[in-house]
């Protein structure tokens, strides 16, 4: 799906910004570091990035409980399984590696699924838990009695809203089609299995 993003639907604006979105931008990225295309999409409706700024940041920050592996897994197979390449690269990119995520794992959360022999056996409940959500909207009885073993109750609220809010940023990311970082990684050109197509 990546390679069909070739013109962005809504151009993400280009400085010089005005005062308030100049602001909003710098709020949303580490000090020195040019806002990244999403972000600039984003303020074309600068009341909802506003709005949306306290729980994206608190999804990446010290305060979400779950460990930045489990975070990134959940994130990475979320923008796969919904096909947003750019999503995808930009975290494979900026957090992958410092996640401890190998190059193997990483390209399975596109390519492989919860059987994958990269995964041990709890990764492979997050990989399990996205595809359900992604294919039912929901959990299976089975599978939240495994999850509770290993998460408590608070944190399986946040892998749930996480998993959604990545959702979220991903049909943003697909519909106004965000032209790909040219930093960022790039799918593998491996199909994802069988019965995870989108």
């Amino acid at each position: 799906m990546g390679t069909e993003i070739v013109t962005s639907r809504i151009a993400p604006l280009e400085p010089p910004f005005e005062a308030g979105i100049e602001a909003q931008l710098r709020s949303m990225m580490p000090p020195g570091v040019p806002p990244i295309a999403l972000f600039r999409t984003f303020v074309h409706n600068l009341p909802m990035t506003e709005a949306m700024h306290d729980w994206g940041g608190y999804e990446l920050s010290p305060r979400l409980s779950l460990s930045m592996r489990d975070r990134e897994i959940v994130i990475d197979r979320t923008c796969a399984r919904c096909g947003c390449e750019y999503e995808w690269g930009v975290h494979v990119t900026a957090y992958g590696a410092r996640a401890g995520l190998s190059p193997a794992q990483l390209e399975a959360t596109r390519t492989g699924d919860a059987g994958a022999p990269v995964w041990n056996e709890r990764q492979a409940l997050l990989v399990r838990l996205v595809d359900e959500l992604h294919d039912t909207a929901r959990v299976s009885d089975d599978l939240w009695a495994a999850l509770a073993r290993h998460w408590s109750e608070p944190q399986l609220l946040e892998l749930l809203l996480l998993a959604g809010w990545y959702h979220a940023i991903s049909f943003v990311g697909n519909g106004a089609r965000v032209e790909l970082e040219a930093w960022a990684a790039r799918f593998p050109s491996a199909a994802p299995e069988a019965g995870h197509r989108r």
